[in-house]
């Protein structure tokens, strides 16, 4: 009887601590001991419909998520940053997913946040409100356990270039550019976009960026190890090939794996190290003994 208490025992741990990371992935920065009004923002944003957030989940782990509003460049409307968080919340209940995609419908990433929403929620508090839950979605965003990656097609400014810094990569198309216009509208990022730029290029070339209001071309982007790689095609179907294949080189092999992979390096980037390490421990715990490490070791031993 006990070889299957044990079992038993290490299964409801492994549960435990599945369930413990599931919620520290959905935690929000942000509640009402900061003033947030999360449902007063929710009323106002339904007010500005138009354009969609599209998901697919493909079979082999990878989901391409469509920023769809091409007559205004795929600009967020109120409605578009409602579906933002719905897909995020159906990703972090996608047990299956190892890869994501997001790109722009009409050969266009994004650009930024749709005016009319802007003008008509100008007042400070509406705005801070905003901000809070575009960072909220964002950083959910970010901490999925899947490997993410912004195909940059025609132009990404604003919030869009923003959106392209909550991926862990970036891909870019010929002729493309990611611009941080802030200034130009009296602004800087709201969505986050400052933070993890930060963390991508050094705070050095983040200032340039911001302060300057520069465009960056794919070579630009390249040589401050924003892009990872310039891409041949420029039209959708043959960029979104492109992009999934260069996923598939991160995405091979079992879920399981690839997610842990992608929890540790969240955890070891966004927390204190003496909580990364606690949670990469933790991490470690759900695959060591798995089926993935068992089949490794029956298939070939590593001292050779």
């Amino acid at each position: 009887l006990f070889p299957e208490m044990a079992i038993s025992l290490w299964k409801n741990l492994l549960q435990t601590t599945k369930e413990r990371l599931l919620q520290q992935r959905r935690m929000s920065l942000y509640n009402g001991a900061h003033g947030y009004e999360e449902e007063l923002i929710k009323k106002k944003l339904q007010q500005f419909a138009g354009g969609s957030i599209n998901l697919s989940k493909e079979d082999n782990g990878i989901g391409i998520l469509t920023l769809n509003n091409p007559k205004l460049m795929n600009a967020f409307t109120g409605t578009m940053m409602l579906e933002l968080q719905e897909r995020v919340t159906e990703l972090e209940n996608w047990k299956d997913g190892k890869g994501l995609i997001i790109y722009g419908a009409g050969n266009t990433f994004c650009s930024g946040s749709d005016l009319n929403a802007v003008k008509a929620i100008s007042n400070s508090q509406d705005g801070m409100n905003m901000c809070m839950f575009m960072q909220n979605t964002l950083t959910r965003l970010m901490r999925l356990p899947l490997i993410s990656v912004a195909l940059v097609q025609g132009k990404a400014v604003g919030g869009g270039a923003e959106l392209t810094t909550a991926c862990d990569f970036r891909l870019m198309t010929p002729g493309s550019e990611i611009r941080f216009v802030h200034k130009h509208m009296g602004l800087v990022p709201g969505w986050g976009g400052a933070a993890r730029l930060v963390g991508i290029v050094g705070s050095g070339a983040a200032l340039r960026l911001l302060s300057g209001a520069a465009r960056l071309d794919p070579e630009s982007a390249l040589r401050l190890g924003l892009s990872e790689e310039t891409l041949s095609s420029s039209d959708e179907t043959g960029a979104l090939e492109e992009a999934r294949a260069w996923l598939s080189g991160y995405t091979e092999g079992p879920a399981s794996v690839i997610r842990a992979a992608k929890e540790v390096v969240t955890a070891g980037r966004d927390l204190p190290v003496e909580a990364a390490l606690r949670r990469e421990k933790d991490v470690f715990g759900t695959v060591w003994g798995g089926p993935a490490n068992l089949q490794a070791l029956v298939r070939r031993p590593k001292h050779k």
